[in-house]
C-alpha cells in the first residue's frame, strides 16, 4: 500500500457504534490518531464464547486479501499501537482491548476473563477467531509487555492455537510474583496500578485471599505449562517487579512444556527496571544496549510463523546482563553474557553467616550465639528507596541506601573487604532465626554492594520480605507466635541477579520489618488486612544468629 492506511470499517455481529471521529462508544473514547500508519484497517466486535464483544483492531499488510502470519496484541491500555513494522515484515496485526476496557464490553475486572475459568477464556476464544479469518493462514504469535504479557501468558496454556510469543516483564504466578511478596500484600504496586486502571475494586478481591487458597490457582501459569504448545522468547531485567516470574515462567515452560514448547525457548535478562529508570546513584555502563533485543524477537517470529527454520541458528539460549562496579573501568562484569541453559553456569549456594560482631562470615557459622533486637513501630516504618518498583512515587532501581540505613530499626551485617571480586548469578535466599513479642510481625532482607572508603555508596541489589505466620508455607497461616522466647526459622527470597562485587568492596546484608510502601505494613496483631484506624502494636523483634541459630545470607558462587 506505499506506507498509506486504508480505513475500512466492518460488522461482526452488530452494527459499529460511533464513526470515524473520534465519538464515544461503548464506554471509551475512540481516538483518530492511530499509531498504526500502514496498511488496510478495519474495526471489529469480536464475540466471547458468553456473547460479550471486544473492540478490536484488524491491519493487513495489502489489499490483497492474504492470507498472511498474524501477530496479536491484547490489550489493557487501548489499541493504539504502532504494527507498521510487524506490517512490513510481511504479518497481518491485530489488536485488541481486553473485557470491560476502553470500549470492549462486559465488567472491568483485569485479567480475570483472559486465562481457563470455565466458560471466561476470552485468550483462547480471540485466537479461534482470528484463526477462522480468510487473511489468516493459521499462524498466530502474540506480543507485548507487563500487562500485555499477562494476558498473553494467562492466554497460553488455553488453546494450541499460537505458533510463538514474545512475553516481556511477566509475572508466571500471580500470588507469589505480582501480589503477595512472602506473605505480605504488594501495595504500591497492586493499589496503584489498579487505581490507576480504574479497577481499584479488584485490589480488595486480591485482598480477600492473603492465603494461596484455589482462588488463586486461575492465576498460576507454571502449574499448566504442560497445557502450553507455544515457544516463547522471554525478556526481563534484575530490577523489574516481575524479574523472578519471568524467570520462572521460562525454566517451566523449557522444562515441563507440551509438545512444541518444551525446550524451544529463549530467555534475556537486563540490567533493568519495569520503566528502564535511571538512577542518579549508579550509573549504568554504555554497552548494556548493544544487544538487538528488536532483532532477536524478529528472528524468533520468522522462526515459528514463516518457517524460516534456519531463523535462530546462532542465537544462543540465554543472554544476560551482569552488574558490578560502575566507577571502576577494570571492574569485573558490566557485560552481557551467554548461555545455553538457565542458571548459565555450575553454582554452589554460599552461607554468609550473621555473626554477634555484625559480621558476615563465609562458610563457617561462628559458634557463639547472640540476639540483635530492634523496635518496630508499625506507624514510622522504614520506607522504601529503590528496588522493583513501578510507579513514579517511588524511586526504582539501584540507590545508594546510606539515606535510610543509620535507623535504629535496620541492623546491618557486613563482610570485611573483599580480597578478591566475587561474583554471584542466581537466586538468592536468607535464613532468619526470629522472634517477636508480637502474635506476627514482618522480616525483611536487603542485600547491599558496599563501595570502598572515599566513595562509600551502599548501593541495593535485591529486597525481599516474609510475614512470620507463613513460615510454614503460604497455604496455610502458622500457629500465631506465644511470646518473645519462641524462635522459629524464617526463609526470605530475595529473587535473582548478577552482579560481581569489586575487590576492596563489601558484601552488606540489611534486615529490618518494614519497606513502606513497596509492602504493606504489618500492625503486629496477628491481623492480615486490618480496616483503616485498627490496632497497630510496637513489637520487639529479635534476629539469632550462632550455634544452632545459623541465621545467613545464601549466594549463589560458582564451583
Amino acid at each position: 500500500m506505499g506506507g498509506r492506511l486504508v480505513r475500512r470499517f466492518c460488522w461482526t455481529g452488530v452494527l459499529l457504534l460511533a464513526l470515524w471521529a473520534g465519538a464515544a462508544f461503548a464506554g471509551g473514547m475512540w481516538s483518530p490518531e492511530l499509531r498504526t500508519t500502514e496498511g488496510v484497517w478495519t474495526y471489529h466486535e469480536v464475540p466471547m464464547t458468553d456473547g460479550t464483544l471486544l473492540g478490536t483492531d484488524v491491519y493487513l499488510p495489502d489489499e490483497s486479501g492474504g492470507p498472511w502470519p498474524v501477530v496479536l496484541i491484547r490489550s489493557t491500555y487501548g489499541r493504539n499501537f504502532n504494527m507498521n513494522g510487524f506490517l512490513r515484515s510481511g504479518y497481518a496485526a491485530v489488536v485488541h482491548n481486553i473485557r470491560g476496557m476502553h470500549g470492549s464490553g462486559g465488567e472491568a475486572h483485569v485479567f480475570f476473563t483472559d486465562g481457563w475459568r470455565p466458560g471466561l477464556t476470552d485468550g483462547a476464544d480471540t485466537i479461534a477467531w482470528i484463526r477462522s479469518q480468510p487473511w489468516c493462514n493459521g499462524k498466530i504469535a502474540t506480543t507485548g509487555e507487563s500487562a500485555l504479557a499477562m494476558t498473553q501468558m494467562l492466554m497460553a496454556p488455553t488453546t494450541d492455537g499460537v505458533a510463538a510469543q514474545y512475553v516481556s516483564l511477566v509475572p508466571s504466578n500471580y500470588y507469589y510474583d505480582v501480589v503477595y511478596y512472602g506473605g505480605v500484600f504488594r501495595k504500591n504496586l497492586v493499589e496503584g496500578w489498579l487505581t490507576l486502571l480504574g479497577q481499584y475494586h479488584v485490589s480488595q478481591v486480591y485482598r480477600s485471599h492473603p492465603l494461596h487458597d484455589d482462588f488463586w490457582n486461575y492465576y498460576n501459569v507454571v502449574d499448566r505449562a504442560k497445557d502450553i504448545t507455544a515457544p516463547a522468547l522471554f525478556m526481563n531485567g534484575w530490577y523489574d517487579i516481575f524479574g523472578q516470574g519471568t524467570i520462572e515462567g521460562f525454566l517451566s515452560r523449557e522444562k515441563d512444556g507440551g509438545e512444541g514448547a518444551r525446550g524451544q525457548n529463549y530467555l534475556i535478562m537486563r540490567w533493568s527496571t519495569h520503566n528502564d529508570d535511571k538512577s542518579p546513584d549508579y550509573r549504568l555502563n554504555d554497552n548494556r544496549g548493544s544487544l538487538n533485543i528488536g532483532e532477536i524477537r524478529d528472528k524468533f517470529f520468522a522462526r515459528h510463523l514463516k518457517g524460516d527454520l534456519h531463523a535462530m541458528d546462532g542465537v544462543p539460549k540465554v543472554h544476560y546482563y551482569v552488574m558490578g562496579d560502575d566507577r571502576d573501568p577494570d571492574a569485573p562484569g558490566n557485560e552481557w553474557r551467554t548461555a545455553g541453559a538457565w542458571p548459565p553456569y555450575p553454582t554452589v549456594d554460599t552461607p554468609f553467616y550473621l555473626s554477634g560482631d555484625g559480621a558476615l562470615i563465609r562458610e563457617e557459622c561462628p559458634k557463639e550465639e547472640k540476639a540483635f533486637e530492634y523496635s518496630f513501630d508499625p506507624k514510622k516504618p522504614v520506607p522504601t528507596l529503590g528496588g522493583a518498583n513501578l510507579l513514579p512515587n517511588l524511586k526504582a532501581g539501584p540507590y545508594d541506601q546510606r539515606k535510610i540505613s543509620n535507623r535504629p530499626d535496620i541492623l546491618k551485617f557486613t563482610t570485611p573487604v573483599l580480597e578478591e571480586p566475587l561474583e554471584t548469578v542466581g537466586r538468592i535466599r536468607v535464613t532468619l532465626f526470629v522472634s517477636s513479642d508480637a502474635p506476627d510481625t514482618d522480616f525483611t532482607a536487603k542485600l547491599v554492594d558496599v563501595f570502598p572508603d572515599g566513595d562509600g555508596r551502599e548501593i541495593n541489589l535485591l529486597d525481599g520480605i516474609r510475614r512470620v505466620k507463613t513460615r510454614n508455607g503460604y497455604d496455610k497461616a502458622a500457629p500465631l507466635l506465644t511470646g518473645p522466647d519462641q524462635v522459629v526459622q524464617l526463609d526470605i527470597d530475595l529473587w535473582t541477579t548478577a552482579w560481581v562485587f569489586n575487590k576492596g568492596h563489601r558484601i552488606a546484608l540489611h534486615v529490618s520489618s518494614s519497606n513502606y510502601p513497596r509492602f504493606d505494613v504489618n500492625n503486629n496483631t496477628g491481623a492480615d488486612h486490618p480496616e483503616p484506624g485498627a490496632e497497630m502494636r510496637t513489637a520487639l523483634n529479635r534476629v539469632h544468629c550462632g550455634g544452632v541459630k545459623a541465621s545467613a545470607l545464601y549466594l549463589p558462587v560458582g564451583k
